[in-house]
């Protein structure tokens, strides 16, 4: 360190506390990067690396980016999973006395990022906090853009990652015992893309975090923030606030509640729910269109389509705020041209929210206040039209809705119409808002007039006719005369520069004018700062009716989009019950008939209750719309529990605690599980935590594994599921295997449908209609030649079925078994142009010896911990039919 220059060292010792940081270190117009930081950064911003004279050997790496584009360069890196140190010059470089004092002022991590352009606008940035301490999971999640703040508790792991996939925060911070809990978080972090780390022992002090808690809320116990139920909760809430502190370094007054809520307030969705049922993104592109937020998104505010994102992954399972969420938008579809007027007032709202972020953390800029009166405009008039409404929530929302018009007056009367971004420049403040900006803008316009009269005097005395008055930064205001003129110049005249084709001059007069020029320049700018943050805090007081207001203004957003695609959409009214009916008449999936045009779509009814229609079993062929059928289901279900319109002529929809679903097959490669594996955990998943009022949608349970197991395992599921004792949870089924079929009238609550099929020829209709009683066919064959498999294929496997078709299977292999392979002929195609087909039997046995031997040959230290699971699992599979078979 005693080698390195003084700079350096400042350096240095600023990087030392913040060593998992990339440090942005202001020096003049730039903001440097040095070391290993440099190389990092560098690399990641795709920007030059060059090198500083440092006092050692060998010079520093180092890199740097202007100051006026640091919030792009900053995103890039945050986005990239990076935390960056903003270390800035905290004095004026013109006053400061020897090396310039500098400090870190913020910490930007990707949980706590407030930079517009590197937020999505319909989604929330979280930062979430985990503790794990006596078996409960404490959790709480913050958006410092927008001021969510929220906290609960959850005893199991399943239950814990059901809320950090609901939430999809950017950052989680933990305590230790939960960072060696077991949990996977390298499968988190890659399928979140977050950063996960675990924080000091410091963060989790019980003491501390409650009396953070409190001097935060400015209470005196934490009941009345609603936090006496939450122990572990508590610190998780408190090592985030301290968290927030510590990175932000400013008050968080724009955080002014903490929300406490249990999982039981709304509908459970698991995370395979919300894959398979494609609420917010698809579940292969994982896009947006395609899904049930891109169909019910109509909203025209950022905060609007957050507030119905969580709407959707947060289904109320309270009839009375369901019935309210649903008569707001039956009032709003009665009035039409009301509701098409707010839509327009609407439109020109910017973000409150996160304007009100920004405000609070000082960062905001002139245009941010414009775009903030120019949102404030349109309240009053949002206002006077809901005072129309009758509803009770369309009341409350009037009710809570403040114009704010003296933050309006304010920002008219003190900032003018089109200003400059930056603060520190002028050319903010209004004629008349402040006397004293007012003389000093006077004096450096008036001053203007005297330099131009000056010119003009000096021009007429020296007869030099292009003597112009001109100014730069480094020399200020002078005379230019050129070369030509240069022996009229008097005596007076005080050379300061010499060009290749002028001489520069000033006077005693040019000086005094400068002096009074420059000098009103200066005061009016540092004036101006003063006054524009005067103005920007005296918004940030007015938080806590400005987060009011936004939260008035997204609702009202949320129910016209809802009310404009239930008209748009021909949906209906669903009434609630709490006897457990499911009753839609003619529903439709809500995406699909979306993505098909023309009205194509094939309305279906369902049926379920608690009762003698518990259970739905159905049969049919692939691309028939078995899956198509059993989601829209859920979507209706869900959707009225949102609150919204639905997609049928008719709906009555019993509340619903839980929607499970166990649909599609998909290998979990990154951790191992084969789709059986993938596929039974979810299904105990299911069985451990449905209950009778919950709605379970299971798709062809059993056919990743042999046909004997997976039919065995799927009759034993539906045997517990239907069974009142166990579960008796309302359930559609659907499956291949046709022997579920027989369980119609043996087991009560368990019926039969299929999707109907018209037959011409050889060939398939499907007619996407559900109809009472089970399939005959599956109709494999027709299917797979609709998708294209060779002609050759398909004729084979019709001489097969042919062959096993009246023979009983299982009877059928063991025949195989013991008679050897060629009991299935060899046959010659018909062509006698073509070569013969050596056709194995699909019941070929296999030796224990073969096996021995395969296993002996295996060159186990070169197969990776997958392929040996894989190999194991096959031979295992070959053992199991071969005793089967026998």
């Amino acid at each position: 360190m005693a080698q390195l220059s003084p700079m350096m060292t400042q350096y240095l010792e600023t990087k030392k506390q913040y060593p998992d940081c990339i440090l942005f270190y202001r020096l003049g117009d730039f903001y440097e990067m040095f070391f290993e930081d440099a190389l990092t950064a560098s690399r990641e911003l795709e920007i030059t690396l060059t090198g500083k004279d440092c006092g050692l050997e060998e010079r520093a790496p180092m890199c740097g980016v202007p100051y006026h584009a640091l919030e792009g360069y900053l995103s890039k890196l945050v986005q990239k999973g990076y935390k960056v140190a903003i270390g800035e010059q905290v004095e004026d470089p013109k006053t400061a006395k020897g090396l310039v004092k500098r400090e870190v002022i913020r910490v930007v991590t990707p949980g706590t990022i407030t930079n517009s352009q590197a937020l999505e606008e319909s989604k929330n940035n979280y930062l979430m906090g985990i503790v794990y301490t006596d078996g409960i999971f404490g959790i709480s999640v913050a958006d410092v853009s927008t001021g969510d703040y929220l906290v609960t508790e959850v005893k199991s792991e399943r239950n814990l990652i059901d809320e950090i996939y609901k939430f999809s925060p950017s950052e989680i911070i933990c305590n230790e015992a939960f960072y060696m809990s077991g949990i996977d978080l390298d499968d988190l972090k890659n399928r979140l893309h977050a950063v996960i780390s675990d924080l000091d022992n410091r963060f989790f002090s019980d003491e501390f975090c409650r009396k953070l808690l409190r001097d935060h809320f400015h209470v005196e116990n934490l009941e009345g923030l609603g936090l006496s139920d939450y122990e572990t909760g508590t610190i998780a809430a408190g090592a985030v606030l301290q968290y927030l502190y510590e990175t932000q370094k400013n008050s968080l007054e724009h955080l002014t509640r903490i929300t406490p809520y249990t999982t039981g307030q709304f509908m459970m969705l698991d995370t395979s729910t919300r894959r398979n049922l494609e609420l917010i993104e698809t579940l292969r592109e994982k896009q947006k269109r395609g899904t049930l937020l891109w169909v019910l998104d109509k909203t025209k505010t950022a905060m609007g389509a957050r507030m119905l994102r969580s709407f959707v992954e947060q289904p109320l399972i309270h009839k009375e705020e369901i019935l309210k969420r649903q008569n707001a938008i039956e009032e709003l579809n009665m009035n039409y041209i009301s509701r098409e007027e707010i839509c327009e007032y609407l439109n020109p709202i910017y973000d409150l929210e996160r304007l009100l972020g920004r405000i609070s953390y000082k960062t905001a800029n002139p245009r941010d206040l414009i775009s903030f009166r120019n949102s404030l405009e349109m309240l009053p008039h949002i206002k006077h039209i809901l005072k129309e409404f009758r509803s009770e929530l369309l009341t409350e929302i009037e009710g809570q809705l403040d114009p704010l018009e003296d933050l309006k007056k304010l920002i008219d009367e003190a900032i003018i119409d089109d200003p400059p971004v930056s603060v520190r420049d002028g050319g903010i403040i209004k004629d008349g808002f402040h006397e004293e900006a007012d003389r000093l803008r006077h004096a450096k316009t008036e001053g203007k007039t005297w330099l131009a009269e000056l010119e003009q005097k000096e021009k007429e005395s020296t007869g030099i006719k292009n003597l112009k008055i001109k100014y730069n930064k480094v020399f200020g205001y002078y005379f230019e005369v050129t070369n030509s003129f240069k022996d009229l110049v008097p005596d007076y005249f005080i050379r300061k520069q010499t060009l290749t084709n002028a001489e520069r001059y000033t006077t005693d007069r040019l000086k005094e004018l400068e002096d009074v020029i420059m000098g009103a320049e200066d005061k009016l700018f540092s004036l101006e700062y003063e006054l524009f943050c005067q103005v920007r805090d005296g918004i940030a007081a007015e938080v806590k009716r400005i987060q009011e207001t936004a939260h008035a203004v997204a609702l009202t957003d949320v129910l016209t989009s809802l009310s404009v695609v239930a008209i748009r959409n021909n949906y209906v009214k669903p009434s609630i019950n709490e006897k457990g009916i499911i009753h839609i008449k003619n529903g439709r999936h809500p995406v699909v008939e979306q993505m098909m045009s023309g009205g194509m779509f094939v309305a279906n009814d369902t049926y379920l209750d608690n009762g003698k229609n518990r259970v739905s079993i159905i049969t049919g062929p692939n691309m028939a719309g078995k899956s198509t059928y059993m989601r829209q289901t859920a979507l209706i279900t869900l959707m009225a529990q949102v609150g919204s319109f639905v997609p049928a002529d008719e709906a009555d929809i019993g509340l619903c605690d839980r929607i499970f679903t166990r649909v599609g097959a998909s290998d979990d490669l990154a951790s191992g599980q084969s789709t059986f594996m993938v596929e039974m955990t979810e299904v105990a998943n299911i069985l451990r935590n449905a209950t009778r009022s919950s709605l379970l949608i299971l798709d062809e349970i059993g056919r990743g594994t042999s046909t004997f197991d997976g039919l065995s395992i799927a009759w034993a599921v539906v045997e517990y599921i239907s069974n009142t004792k166990l579960l008796g949870a309302k359930t559609l089924f659907a499956t291949h295997y046709h022997e579920l079929t027989e369980l119609e009238g043996t087991m009560s609550g368990v019926n039969n449908y299929c999707i109907a099929v018209k037959e011409q020829g050889d060939d398939i209709v499907f007619l996407r209609k559900i109809v009472k009683g089970g399939a005959d066919k599956s109709y494999g064959i027709q299917v797979a030649k609709l998708a294209g498999v060779p002609e050759l294929v398909i004729e084979r496997a019709k001489e097969l079925v042919e062959e096993l078709s009246d023979a009983d299977i299982t009877a059928r292999a063991k025949e195989i078994a013991e008679n050897g392979p060629g009991i299935v002929a060899h046959k010659k195609l018909s062509k006698p142009d073509e070569v013969d087909l050596l056709q194995m039997s699909i019941f070929d046995t296999v030796s224990e010896e073969d096996i021995i031997k395969e296993l002996m040959e295996l060159e186990i230290n070169r197969m990776s911990p997958i392929d040996a699971l894989t190999t194991l699992d096959k031979m295992q599979s070959r053992l199991r039919n071969r005793w089967v078979n026998q």
